[in-house]
């Protein structure tokens, strides 16, 4: 499970089985697969630069958030 700006979600760590991975680490995600481990301060780097183009990004995380993906 991931939290995408307030957003939790399922994704797919496959590609990452070779890292070692912990509750609190960052990763960077595209469509559901974590791609990569990333430290904070890539982390806080990629949300500004997503945060500064405004809209786009506001939208697509107000659709992420009307996108309910129940797990059972």
């Amino acid at each position: 499970m991931v939290d995408v700006s307030g957003v939790r979600r399922a994704i797919n760590i496959g590609l990452l089985e070779d890292e070692d991975l912990a509750p609190g680490d960052w990763v960077l995600i595209h469509v559901g697969f974590a791609l990569s481990k990333i430290d904070e301060v890539e982390a806080a780097a990629a949300l500004d630069f997503l945060k500064s183009i405004g809209e786009p990004y506001e939208d697509e995380i107000a659709a992420l958030r009307e996108s309910t993906i129940e797990q059972g």
